[in-house]
Protein backbone atom coordinates (compact mmCIF):
# COMPACT_ATOMS: atom_id res chain seq x y z
CA UNK A 1 0.00 0.00 0.00
CA UNK A 2 2.86 2.37 0.90
CA UNK A 3 4.63 1.64 -2.40
CA UNK A 4 1.42 2.31 -4.32
CA UNK A 5 0.98 5.62 -2.49
CA UNK A 6 4.56 6.72 -3.25
CA UNK A 7 4.12 5.72 -6.87
CA UNK A 8 0.90 7.67 -7.17
CA UNK A 9 2.51 10.72 -5.52
CA UNK A 10 5.32 10.60 -8.09
CA UNK A 11 2.76 10.35 -10.90
CA UNK A 12 0.79 13.24 -9.41
CA UNK A 13 3.96 15.33 -9.30
CA UNK A 14 4.57 14.62 -12.99
CA UNK A 15 0.92 15.46 -13.67
CA UNK A 16 1.26 18.89 -12.03
CA UNK A 17 4.48 19.56 -13.95
CA UNK A 18 2.96 18.46 -17.24
CA UNK A 19 0.01 20.84 -16.71
CA UNK A 20 2.36 23.84 -16.59
CA UNK A 21 4.42 22.48 -19.49
CA UNK A 22 1.65 21.76 -21.97
CA UNK A 23 0.40 25.36 -21.83
CA UNK A 24 3.79 26.19 -23.35
CA UNK A 25 3.69 23.43 -25.94
CA UNK A 26 5.37 25.47 -28.74
CA UNK A 27 8.36 26.15 -26.46
CA UNK A 28 8.38 22.54 -25.27
CA UNK A 29 8.30 21.31 -28.87
CA UNK A 30 11.18 23.65 -29.72
CA UNK A 31 13.14 22.22 -26.77
CA UNK A 32 12.59 18.65 -27.99
CA UNK A 33 13.38 19.36 -31.64
CA UNK A 34 16.47 21.46 -30.89
CA UNK A 35 17.77 18.71 -28.58
CA UNK A 36 17.30 16.11 -31.30
CA UNK A 37 19.06 18.39 -33.81
CA UNK A 38 21.92 19.08 -31.41
CA UNK A 39 22.53 15.36 -30.78
CA UNK A 40 22.11 14.30 -34.40
CA UNK A 41 24.33 16.90 -36.04
CA UNK A 42 27.16 17.14 -33.50
CA UNK A 43 27.29 13.53 -32.28
CA UNK A 44 26.29 11.63 -35.42
CA UNK A 45 26.66 13.67 -38.58
CA UNK A 46 30.25 14.69 -37.73
CA UNK A 47 31.48 11.05 -37.36
CA UNK A 48 29.43 10.02 -40.41
CA UNK A 49 31.09 12.61 -42.68
CA UNK A 50 34.50 11.89 -41.11
CA UNK A 51 34.04 8.17 -41.77
CA UNK A 52 33.50 8.89 -45.46
CA UNK A 53 36.70 10.98 -45.50
CA UNK A 54 38.66 8.18 -43.79
CA UNK A 55 37.47 5.64 -46.40
CA UNK A 56 38.62 7.90 -49.22
CA UNK A 57 41.98 8.50 -47.53
CA UNK A 58 42.40 4.75 -46.92
CA UNK A 59 42.07 4.09 -50.65
CA UNK A 60 45.03 6.42 -51.23
CA UNK A 61 43.96 7.53 -54.74
CA UNK A 62 43.64 11.28 -54.10
CA UNK A 63 46.44 13.47 -55.49
CA UNK A 64 47.42 16.80 -53.97
CA UNK A 65 45.79 18.75 -56.77
CA UNK A 66 42.46 16.97 -56.26
CA UNK A 67 42.10 17.55 -52.51
CA UNK A 68 39.73 20.51 -52.76
CA UNK A 69 37.70 18.86 -55.50
CA UNK A 70 37.37 15.52 -53.66
CA UNK A 71 37.13 16.70 -50.07
CA UNK A 72 35.45 20.11 -50.66
CA UNK A 73 31.87 18.78 -50.33
CA UNK A 74 32.80 16.93 -47.11
CA UNK A 75 34.46 20.05 -45.67
CA UNK A 76 31.34 22.08 -46.50
CA UNK A 77 29.16 19.36 -44.96
CA UNK A 78 31.24 19.40 -41.76
CA UNK A 79 31.00 23.22 -41.53
CA UNK A 80 27.24 23.15 -42.11
CA UNK A 81 26.83 20.30 -39.62
CA UNK A 82 28.65 22.18 -36.87
CA UNK A 83 26.87 25.48 -37.55
CA UNK A 84 23.45 23.81 -37.46
CA UNK A 85 24.44 21.80 -34.37
CA UNK A 86 25.54 24.92 -32.49
CA UNK A 87 22.37 26.78 -33.46
CA UNK A 88 20.36 23.83 -32.12
CA UNK A 89 22.43 23.95 -28.92
CA UNK A 90 21.55 27.60 -28.31
CA UNK A 91 17.90 27.03 -29.15
CA UNK A 92 17.94 24.16 -26.66
CA UNK A 93 19.27 26.44 -23.92
CA UNK A 94 16.82 29.22 -24.80
CA UNK A 95 13.73 27.00 -24.86
CA UNK A 96 14.70 25.15 -21.66
CA UNK A 97 15.23 28.44 -19.85
CA UNK A 98 11.94 29.91 -21.07
CA UNK A 99 10.09 26.77 -19.99
CA UNK A 100 11.57 26.98 -16.49
CA UNK A 101 10.83 30.71 -16.05
CA UNK A 102 7.18 30.37 -17.01
CA UNK A 103 6.73 27.12 -15.10
CA UNK A 104 8.23 28.65 -11.95
CA UNK A 105 5.67 31.46 -12.15
CA UNK A 106 2.76 29.06 -12.66
CA UNK A 107 3.87 26.63 -9.95
CA UNK A 108 4.49 29.42 -7.44
CA UNK A 109 1.02 30.81 -8.19
CA UNK A 110 -0.55 27.37 -7.82
CA UNK A 111 1.20 26.74 -4.49
CA UNK A 112 0.31 30.22 -3.19
CA UNK A 113 -3.36 29.84 -4.18
CA UNK A 114 -3.53 26.41 -2.56
CA UNK A 115 -1.95 27.56 0.69
CA UNK A 116 -3.88 30.82 0.92
CA UNK A 117 -7.21 29.06 0.28
CA UNK A 118 -6.64 26.37 2.87
CA UNK A 119 -8.40 26.60 6.24
CA UNK A 120 -6.90 27.92 9.45
CA UNK A 121 -6.99 24.34 10.76
CA UNK A 122 -4.60 23.36 7.97
CA UNK A 123 -2.19 26.20 8.79
CA UNK A 124 -2.42 25.69 12.55
CA UNK A 125 -0.98 22.20 12.14
CA UNK A 126 2.04 23.20 10.05
CA UNK A 127 5.21 25.24 10.30
CA UNK A 128 5.06 28.34 8.12
CA UNK A 129 8.78 27.89 7.39
CA UNK A 130 8.21 24.32 6.21
CA UNK A 131 5.50 25.44 3.80
CA UNK A 132 7.85 28.05 2.33
CA UNK A 133 10.59 25.41 2.01
CA UNK A 134 8.20 22.92 0.41
CA UNK A 135 7.04 25.53 -2.10
CA UNK A 136 10.61 26.40 -3.06
CA UNK A 137 11.59 22.74 -3.40
CA UNK A 138 8.50 22.09 -5.52
CA UNK A 139 9.50 24.86 -7.92
CA UNK A 140 13.16 23.82 -8.00
CA UNK A 141 12.20 20.20 -8.64
CA UNK A 142 10.58 21.24 -11.92
CA UNK A 143 13.92 22.68 -13.05
CA UNK A 144 15.67 19.45 -12.05
CA UNK A 145 13.18 17.27 -13.93
CA UNK A 146 12.90 19.47 -17.03
CA UNK A 147 16.68 19.76 -17.39
CA UNK A 148 17.02 16.01 -16.87
CA UNK A 149 14.52 15.49 -19.69
CA UNK A 150 16.01 18.01 -22.11
CA UNK A 151 19.71 17.56 -21.40
CA UNK A 152 19.79 13.84 -20.50
CA UNK A 153 16.75 11.68 -21.24
CA UNK A 154 16.06 12.94 -24.77
CA UNK A 155 19.77 12.83 -25.74
CA UNK A 156 20.09 9.30 -24.30
CA UNK A 157 17.01 7.95 -26.08
CA UNK A 158 17.81 9.72 -29.35
CA UNK A 159 21.44 8.53 -29.21
CA UNK A 160 20.26 4.95 -28.88
CA UNK A 161 17.87 5.34 -31.83
CA UNK A 162 20.42 7.12 -34.03
CA UNK A 163 23.12 4.55 -33.22
CA UNK A 164 20.85 1.62 -34.00
CA UNK A 165 19.44 3.23 -37.14
CA UNK A 166 22.84 4.19 -38.61
CA UNK A 167 24.78 1.02 -37.68
CA UNK A 168 22.11 -1.61 -38.30
CA UNK A 169 22.61 -1.67 -42.12
CA UNK A 170 26.41 -1.86 -41.67
CA UNK A 171 26.90 -4.29 -38.73
CA UNK A 172 23.58 -5.91 -37.76
CA UNK A 173 25.22 -8.51 -35.46
CA UNK A 174 27.00 -5.82 -33.49
CA UNK A 175 23.79 -3.78 -33.16
CA UNK A 176 21.93 -6.83 -31.77
CA UNK A 177 24.64 -7.40 -29.14
CA UNK A 178 24.65 -3.67 -28.27
CA UNK A 179 20.86 -3.55 -27.89
CA UNK A 180 20.88 -6.51 -25.49
CA UNK A 181 23.61 -4.90 -23.37
CA UNK A 182 21.86 -1.51 -23.31
CA UNK A 183 18.48 -2.98 -22.35
CA UNK A 184 20.17 -4.93 -19.55
CA UNK A 185 21.86 -1.73 -18.39
CA UNK A 186 18.62 0.29 -18.34
CA UNK A 187 16.71 -2.41 -16.43
CA UNK A 188 19.42 -2.79 -13.79
CA UNK A 189 19.93 0.96 -13.32
CA UNK A 190 16.18 1.59 -13.10
CA UNK A 191 15.75 -1.20 -10.57
CA UNK A 192 18.65 0.11 -8.50
CA UNK A 193 17.61 3.73 -8.47
CA UNK A 194 13.86 3.38 -7.99
CA UNK A 195 14.79 2.05 -4.53
CA UNK A 196 16.35 5.45 -3.81
CA UNK A 197 13.03 7.33 -4.02
CA UNK A 198 12.08 6.70 -0.35
CA UNK A 199 15.53 7.89 0.73
CA UNK A 200 15.12 11.09 -1.31
CA UNK A 201 11.67 11.71 0.17
CA UNK A 202 13.03 11.24 3.70
CA UNK A 203 15.92 13.62 2.97
CA UNK A 204 13.54 16.27 1.59
CA UNK A 205 11.20 15.84 4.56
CA UNK A 206 14.12 16.22 6.98
CA UNK A 207 15.19 19.44 5.23
CA UNK A 208 11.63 20.81 5.39
CA UNK A 209 11.48 20.04 9.12
CA UNK A 210 14.80 21.83 9.60
CA UNK A 211 13.42 24.90 7.81
CA UNK A 212 10.30 24.77 9.97
CA UNK A 213 12.28 24.55 13.23
CA UNK A 214 14.50 27.44 12.15
CA UNK A 215 11.49 29.57 11.21
CA UNK A 216 9.69 28.74 14.47
CA UNK A 217 12.69 29.68 16.58
CA UNK A 218 13.42 32.93 14.71
CA UNK A 219 9.74 33.96 14.70
CA UNK A 220 9.64 33.56 18.49
CA UNK A 221 13.13 34.95 19.10
CA UNK A 222 11.88 37.38 21.77
CA UNK A 223 10.50 34.49 23.83
CA UNK A 224 13.72 32.54 23.32
CA UNK A 225 15.88 35.42 24.55
CA UNK A 226 13.70 36.55 27.45
CA UNK A 227 13.64 33.01 28.85
CA UNK A 228 17.32 32.37 28.11
CA UNK A 229 16.49 29.29 26.03
CA UNK A 230 19.03 29.75 23.26
CA UNK A 231 20.77 26.48 24.18
CA UNK A 232 17.47 24.59 24.18
CA UNK A 233 16.53 25.93 20.76
CA UNK A 234 20.05 25.13 19.54
CA UNK A 235 19.55 21.52 20.65
CA UNK A 236 16.23 21.28 18.77
CA UNK A 237 17.91 22.77 15.70
CA UNK A 238 20.90 20.42 16.04
CA UNK A 239 18.59 17.39 16.26
CA UNK A 240 16.79 18.46 13.08
CA UNK A 241 20.09 19.30 11.39
CA UNK A 242 21.56 15.91 12.33
CA UNK A 243 18.48 14.22 10.87
CA UNK A 244 19.23 16.01 7.59
CA UNK A 245 22.87 14.83 7.71
CA UNK A 246 21.83 11.23 8.39
CA UNK A 247 19.22 11.24 5.63
CA UNK A 248 21.62 12.81 3.12
CA UNK A 249 24.40 10.38 4.09
CA UNK A 250 22.14 7.35 3.55
CA UNK A 251 21.10 8.77 0.18
CA UNK A 252 24.73 9.46 -0.79
CA UNK A 253 25.96 5.96 0.10
CA UNK A 254 23.10 4.26 -1.70
CA UNK A 255 23.62 6.44 -4.80
CA UNK A 256 27.36 5.81 -4.98
CA UNK A 257 26.90 2.04 -4.58
CA UNK A 258 24.31 1.90 -7.31
CA UNK A 259 26.44 4.16 -9.50
CA UNK A 260 29.39 1.78 -9.18
CA UNK A 261 27.24 -1.12 -10.42
CA UNK A 262 26.02 0.95 -13.37
CA UNK A 263 29.58 1.97 -14.27
CA UNK A 264 30.66 -1.67 -14.28
CA UNK A 265 28.06 -2.43 -16.93
CA UNK A 266 29.36 0.44 -19.09
CA UNK A 267 32.86 -1.09 -18.86
CA UNK A 268 31.47 -4.42 -20.15
CA UNK A 269 29.87 -2.62 -23.11
CA UNK A 270 33.13 -0.86 -24.00
CA UNK A 271 35.07 -4.18 -23.83
CA UNK A 272 32.61 -5.65 -26.31
CA UNK A 273 33.08 -2.60 -28.57
CA UNK A 274 36.89 -2.85 -28.54
CA UNK A 275 36.83 -6.56 -29.34
CA UNK A 276 34.41 -6.01 -32.19
CA UNK A 277 36.41 -3.13 -33.65
CA UNK A 278 39.65 -5.10 -33.45
CA UNK A 279 38.23 -7.96 -35.48
CA UNK A 280 35.64 -6.08 -37.48
CA UNK A 281 37.69 -5.78 -40.66
CA UNK A 282 39.02 -9.37 -40.54
CA UNK A 283 35.73 -11.00 -39.55
CA UNK A 284 33.19 -8.95 -41.47
CA UNK A 285 35.21 -6.85 -43.94
CA UNK A 286 34.13 -3.58 -42.34
CA UNK A 287 35.97 -0.57 -43.78
CA UNK A 288 38.20 1.70 -41.71
CA UNK A 289 35.73 4.59 -42.00
CA UNK A 290 32.86 2.39 -40.81
CA UNK A 291 34.95 1.23 -37.85
CA UNK A 292 35.58 4.88 -36.94
CA UNK A 293 31.81 5.51 -37.11
CA UNK A 294 31.10 2.37 -35.08
CA UNK A 295 33.52 3.30 -32.32
CA UNK A 296 32.53 6.98 -32.22
CA UNK A 297 28.80 6.24 -32.17
CA UNK A 298 29.15 3.60 -29.49
CA UNK A 299 31.46 5.69 -27.36
CA UNK A 300 29.11 8.65 -27.63
CA UNK A 301 26.19 6.38 -26.72
CA UNK A 302 27.94 4.89 -23.69
CA UNK A 303 28.85 8.37 -22.47
CA UNK A 304 25.18 9.30 -22.74
CA UNK A 305 24.15 6.12 -20.94
CA UNK A 306 26.79 6.75 -18.31
CA UNK A 307 24.79 9.90 -17.50
CA UNK A 308 21.75 7.70 -16.89
CA UNK A 309 23.20 6.97 -13.48
CA UNK A 310 23.22 10.67 -12.55
CA UNK A 311 19.93 11.27 -14.35
CA UNK A 312 18.11 8.72 -12.20
CA UNK A 313 19.65 10.34 -9.12
CA UNK A 314 18.38 13.75 -10.25
CA UNK A 315 14.92 12.40 -11.07
CA UNK A 316 14.72 10.71 -7.68
CA UNK A 317 15.85 13.86 -5.93
CA UNK A 318 13.43 16.06 -7.86
CA UNK A 319 10.44 13.80 -7.18
CA UNK A 320 11.51 13.45 -3.55
CA UNK A 321 11.80 17.22 -3.12
CA UNK A 322 8.37 17.76 -4.69
CA UNK A 323 6.69 15.03 -2.63
CA UNK A 324 5.46 17.09 0.34
CA UNK A 325 3.99 19.91 -1.74
CA UNK A 326 2.37 17.41 -4.11
CA UNK A 327 0.62 15.86 -1.10
CA UNK A 328 -0.57 19.33 -0.05
CA UNK A 329 -1.83 20.13 -3.56
CA UNK A 330 -3.76 16.85 -3.52
CA UNK A 331 -5.35 17.60 -0.14
CA UNK A 332 -8.99 18.67 -0.30
CA UNK A 333 -9.66 22.24 0.79
CA UNK A 334 -11.21 21.92 4.24
CA UNK A 335 -13.28 25.07 3.75
CA UNK A 336 -14.34 25.46 0.13
CA UNK A 337 -17.00 27.32 -1.83
CA UNK A 338 -19.79 25.20 -3.22
CA UNK A 339 -20.24 25.13 -6.97
CA UNK A 340 -22.15 28.18 -8.11
CA UNK A 341 -21.74 30.01 -4.78
CA UNK A 342 -23.19 33.52 -4.90
CA UNK A 343 -21.91 36.73 -3.39
CA UNK A 344 -23.18 37.66 0.05
CA UNK A 345 -25.34 40.78 -0.03
CA UNK A 346 -25.66 42.51 3.34
CA UNK A 347 -28.41 45.12 3.66
CA UNK A 348 -28.99 45.04 7.42
CA UNK A 349 -26.45 42.79 9.08
CA UNK A 350 -28.74 40.43 10.96
CA UNK A 351 -26.94 37.31 12.27
CA UNK A 352 -28.89 34.12 12.91
CA UNK A 353 -27.26 30.98 14.33
CA UNK A 354 -29.53 27.92 14.32
CA UNK A 355 -28.81 24.58 16.01
CA UNK A 356 -25.07 24.92 15.50
CA UNK A 357 -22.84 21.88 16.07
CA UNK A 358 -19.06 22.05 15.87
CA UNK A 359 -16.09 20.06 17.11
CA UNK A 360 -12.36 20.19 16.47
CA UNK A 361 -11.17 16.96 14.87
CA UNK A 362 -7.51 17.72 14.24
CA UNK A 363 -6.21 16.80 17.70
CA UNK A 364 -6.72 13.04 17.40
CA UNK A 365 -9.84 12.69 19.56
CA UNK A 366 -12.78 14.98 18.63
CA UNK A 367 -13.18 18.01 20.90
CA UNK A 368 -16.80 19.22 20.94
CA UNK A 369 -17.32 22.97 21.30
CA UNK A 370 -20.96 23.56 20.32
CA UNK A 371 -23.97 21.29 20.17
CA UNK A 372 -27.44 22.52 19.15
CA UNK A 373 -26.32 26.10 19.78
CA UNK A 374 -28.64 28.94 18.67
CA UNK A 375 -28.21 32.71 18.86
CA UNK A 376 -30.02 35.57 17.13
CA UNK A 377 -28.39 39.00 16.76
CA UNK A 378 -30.68 41.66 15.24
CA UNK A 379 -29.25 44.07 12.72
CA UNK A 380 -27.34 46.94 14.29
CA UNK A 381 -27.21 45.40 17.76
CA UNK A 382 -24.00 45.62 19.79
CA UNK A 383 -23.46 42.29 21.51
CA UNK A 384 -20.76 41.31 23.99
CA UNK A 385 -19.73 37.66 24.19
CA UNK A 386 -18.12 36.77 27.52
CA UNK A 387 -17.23 33.66 29.47
CA UNK A 388 -14.33 31.75 30.89
CA UNK A 389 -11.46 30.60 28.64
CA UNK A 390 -12.48 27.62 26.51
CA UNK A 391 -16.18 28.51 26.51
CA UNK A 392 -16.22 28.92 22.71
CA UNK A 393 -16.09 32.71 22.30
CA UNK A 394 -13.25 32.95 19.75
CA UNK A 395 -14.39 29.76 18.01
CA UNK A 396 -17.75 31.42 17.40
CA UNK A 397 -16.10 34.36 15.61
CA UNK A 398 -14.01 32.00 13.47
CA UNK A 399 -17.17 30.15 12.43
CA UNK A 400 -18.87 33.45 11.55
CA UNK A 401 -15.86 34.28 9.36
CA UNK A 402 -16.00 30.71 8.03
CA UNK A 403 -12.38 30.06 8.87
CA UNK A 404 -13.70 26.60 9.78
CA UNK A 405 -16.89 24.86 8.66
CA UNK A 406 -19.58 23.74 11.07
CA UNK A 407 -20.72 20.11 11.22
CA UNK A 408 -24.40 20.82 11.81
CA UNK A 409 -26.98 23.62 11.80
CA UNK A 410 -26.73 26.91 9.91
CA UNK A 411 -25.14 30.33 10.20
CA UNK A 412 -27.08 33.02 8.34
CA UNK A 413 -26.48 36.69 7.63
CA UNK A 414 -29.55 38.55 6.39
CA UNK A 415 -31.17 35.17 5.73
CA UNK A 416 -28.27 33.87 3.59
CA UNK A 417 -26.55 30.66 4.64
CA UNK A 418 -22.86 31.59 4.77
CA UNK A 419 -21.85 28.06 3.71
CA UNK A 420 -23.49 28.74 0.34
CA UNK A 421 -21.92 32.11 -0.45
CA UNK A 422 -18.43 32.99 -1.64
CA UNK A 423 -16.00 33.17 1.28
CA UNK A 424 -14.35 36.30 -0.06
CA UNK A 425 -17.70 38.10 -0.25
CA UNK A 426 -18.52 36.99 3.31
CA UNK A 427 -15.28 38.32 4.77
CA UNK A 428 -15.49 41.49 2.72
CA UNK A 429 -18.60 42.38 4.74
CA UNK A 430 -16.97 41.87 8.14
CA UNK A 431 -14.33 44.00 9.83
CA UNK A 432 -12.36 41.75 12.17
CA UNK A 433 -9.86 42.74 14.84
CA UNK A 434 -8.26 39.64 16.42
CA UNK A 435 -6.88 39.27 19.90
CA UNK A 436 -3.33 39.23 18.55
CA UNK A 437 -3.29 41.54 15.53
CA UNK A 438 -0.48 40.60 13.14
CA UNK A 439 0.86 43.21 10.78
CA UNK A 440 2.61 42.82 7.45
CA UNK A 441 6.25 43.75 6.98
CA UNK A 442 5.08 46.92 5.24
CA UNK A 443 4.47 50.56 6.07
CA UNK A 444 2.03 51.66 8.75
CA UNK A 445 -0.10 53.29 6.06
CA UNK A 446 -0.23 50.08 4.01
CA UNK A 447 -1.25 48.10 7.08
CA UNK A 448 -4.06 50.50 7.97
CA UNK A 449 -5.25 50.67 4.36
CA UNK A 450 -5.19 46.89 3.87
CA UNK A 451 -8.96 46.53 4.18
CA UNK A 452 -9.57 49.39 1.73
CA UNK A 453 -6.80 49.43 -0.90
CA UNK A 454 -8.25 52.45 -2.72
CA UNK A 455 -8.22 54.63 0.42
CA UNK A 456 -6.51 58.00 0.19
CA UNK A 457 -3.88 59.07 2.68
CA UNK A 458 -6.37 61.47 4.24
CA UNK A 459 -8.77 58.56 4.89
CA UNK A 460 -5.94 56.48 6.37
CA UNK A 461 -4.93 59.34 8.67
CA UNK A 462 -8.55 59.93 9.73
CA UNK A 463 -8.88 56.25 10.68
CA UNK A 464 -5.62 56.49 12.65
CA UNK A 465 -6.97 59.60 14.43
CA UNK A 466 -10.18 57.76 15.37
CA UNK A 467 -8.15 54.81 16.70
CA UNK A 468 -5.96 57.11 18.82
CA UNK A 469 -2.96 55.98 16.78
CA UNK A 470 -1.80 59.16 15.02
CA UNK A 471 0.18 60.48 17.97
CA UNK A 472 2.51 57.49 18.22
CA UNK A 473 2.65 56.99 14.42
CA UNK A 474 3.93 60.51 13.82
CA UNK A 475 6.71 59.90 16.35
CA UNK A 476 7.99 56.92 14.36
CA UNK A 477 11.16 57.48 12.25
CA UNK A 478 9.23 57.82 9.00
CA UNK A 479 5.74 58.42 10.29
CA UNK A 480 3.10 56.60 8.28
CA UNK A 481 5.86 55.35 5.93
CA UNK A 482 7.64 53.47 8.72
CA UNK A 483 8.09 49.75 8.07
CA UNK A 484 6.46 47.86 10.96
CA UNK A 485 8.75 44.81 10.79
CA UNK A 486 7.75 41.17 10.39
CA UNK A 487 4.42 40.58 12.19
CA UNK A 488 4.62 44.20 13.40
CA UNK A 489 7.55 43.44 15.72
CA UNK A 490 8.77 47.07 15.70
CA UNK A 491 5.58 48.22 17.43
CA UNK A 492 4.37 47.53 20.94
CA UNK A 493 1.34 45.32 21.54
CA UNK A 494 -0.91 48.32 22.17
CA UNK A 495 0.38 50.10 19.07
CA UNK A 496 -0.27 47.03 16.92
CA UNK A 497 -3.82 46.82 18.23
CA UNK A 498 -4.49 50.48 17.48
CA UNK A 499 -3.19 50.00 13.92
CA UNK A 500 -5.50 46.97 13.58
CA UNK A 501 -8.44 48.98 14.96
CA UNK A 502 -7.66 51.80 12.53
CA UNK A 503 -7.73 49.20 9.74
CA UNK A 504 -11.20 48.06 10.88
CA UNK A 505 -12.43 51.65 11.16
CA UNK A 506 -11.23 52.42 7.63
CA UNK A 507 -12.74 49.21 6.22
CA UNK A 508 -16.18 50.46 7.33
CA UNK A 509 -18.03 47.12 7.07
CA UNK A 510 -21.65 46.47 8.08
CA UNK A 511 -20.59 43.79 10.59
CA UNK A 512 -17.84 44.31 13.15
CA UNK A 513 -16.09 41.59 15.18
CA UNK A 514 -13.73 42.62 17.96
CA UNK A 515 -11.87 39.74 19.62
CA UNK A 516 -10.21 41.22 22.72
CA UNK A 517 -9.41 44.22 20.54
CA UNK A 518 -8.51 46.52 23.45
CA UNK A 519 -6.77 44.02 25.72
CA UNK A 520 -3.27 45.45 25.17
CA UNK A 521 -4.20 49.12 25.60
CA UNK A 522 -3.48 51.20 28.66
CA UNK A 523 -6.49 52.69 30.43
CA UNK A 524 -6.18 56.13 28.83
CA UNK A 525 -5.77 54.77 25.30
CA UNK A 526 -8.59 52.29 25.89
CA UNK A 527 -10.94 55.11 26.85
CA UNK A 528 -10.12 57.03 23.66
CA UNK A 529 -10.38 53.93 21.47
CA UNK A 530 -13.64 52.93 23.16
CA UNK A 531 -15.07 56.32 22.17
CA UNK A 532 -13.96 55.71 18.57
CA UNK A 533 -15.45 52.21 18.62
CA UNK A 534 -18.75 53.51 19.93
CA UNK A 535 -18.96 55.77 16.89
CA UNK A 536 -17.89 52.93 14.62
CA UNK A 537 -20.46 50.51 16.08
CA UNK A 538 -23.43 52.83 15.57
CA UNK A 539 -25.80 51.28 13.04
CA UNK A 540 -23.58 48.22 12.65
CA UNK A 541 -24.01 44.70 13.94
CA UNK A 542 -21.14 44.43 16.41
CA UNK A 543 -19.87 41.33 18.18
CA UNK A 544 -17.36 42.06 20.94
CA UNK A 545 -15.41 39.23 22.58
CA UNK A 546 -13.93 40.29 25.90
CA UNK A 547 -12.39 39.00 29.11
CA UNK A 548 -12.29 42.51 30.53
CA UNK A 549 -15.99 43.03 31.30
CA UNK A 550 -15.68 46.84 31.42
CA UNK A 551 -15.25 46.59 27.63
CA UNK A 552 -18.78 45.22 27.12
CA UNK A 553 -20.66 46.78 30.05
CA UNK A 554 -22.13 49.57 27.93
CA UNK A 555 -23.22 47.37 25.00
CA UNK A 556 -26.84 46.69 24.08
CA UNK A 557 -26.65 43.07 25.14
CA UNK A 558 -24.27 40.61 26.76
CA UNK A 559 -24.27 36.87 26.08
CA UNK A 560 -22.51 34.66 28.62
CA UNK A 561 -21.09 31.35 27.36
CA UNK A 562 -20.06 28.33 29.37
CA UNK A 563 -18.85 25.09 27.76
CA UNK A 564 -20.39 26.03 24.42
CA UNK A 565 -23.81 26.94 25.82
CA UNK A 566 -25.57 30.24 26.53
CA UNK A 567 -26.04 30.45 30.28
CA UNK A 568 -27.11 34.11 30.46
CA UNK A 569 -28.36 36.75 28.03
CA UNK A 570 -29.23 40.37 28.83
CA UNK A 571 -27.96 43.85 29.50
CA UNK A 572 -25.22 44.59 32.00
CA UNK A 573 -27.66 45.79 34.68
CA UNK A 574 -30.00 42.83 34.13
CA UNK A 575 -27.17 40.32 34.46
CA UNK A 576 -25.80 42.01 37.59
CA UNK A 577 -29.24 41.84 39.20
CA UNK A 578 -29.67 38.17 38.29
CA UNK A 579 -26.61 37.33 40.45
CA UNK A 580 -25.49 34.60 38.03
CA UNK A 581 -22.31 33.73 36.15
CA UNK A 582 -21.79 37.25 34.76
CA UNK A 583 -22.32 38.86 38.16
CA UNK A 584 -19.73 36.57 39.72
CA UNK A 585 -17.24 37.38 36.94
CA UNK A 586 -17.92 41.09 37.40
CA UNK A 587 -17.44 40.93 41.18
CA UNK A 588 -14.22 38.98 40.74
CA UNK A 589 -12.75 41.57 38.32
CA UNK A 590 -13.86 44.70 40.18
CA UNK A 591 -12.95 43.09 43.48
CA UNK A 592 -9.49 42.42 42.19
CA UNK A 593 -9.09 46.09 41.29
CA UNK A 594 -10.32 47.13 44.75
CA UNK A 595 -7.86 44.79 46.46
CA UNK A 596 -5.02 46.31 44.48
CA UNK A 597 -6.06 49.79 45.48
Amino acid sequence: MAKKEKRSTAFRTIHYYWQVTKVQWPMFLLAVMSTLGFVFFLSYMNPYVLGKVVDIVAEGNVHSGEILKVFGPYIAALIATNVIGQVCSKLQDYSAWKLEIKAAYLLATQAFDTLSNQSMTFHSNRFGGSLVSQTQKFMNAYTILSESLIYAIIPIVSSALFTIGLLLPIVPIYVCILVVLLITYVIIVYWLFKRLLPLNEKAASAQNTLSGELSDSITNILTVKTYGRESYERKIFDDANNNVVRADTKRMRASILRGAVASAIIVVIMIAVVIFIAGGNAWFGISAGSLVMLFTYTYSLTMQFNRLNMTFQQLNRGIGDAHDMTVILDEPTLVDDIEGAKELVVDKGEVEIKHLSFEYTDAGAPSKVFEDFSLSIPAGQRVGIVGRSGSGKTTLTKLLLRLSDIQGGTLEIDGQDISKVQQVSLRSQIAYVPQEPLLFHRTVAENIGYGKPEASFEEIKKAADDANATEFIEKLPNGFDTITGERGVKLSGGQRQRVAIARAILANKPILILDEATSALDSESEKLVQDALKTLMKGRTSIVIAHRLSTVASLDRIVVLSEGKIVEDGTHSELIESNGEYSHLWDRQTGAFLDIE
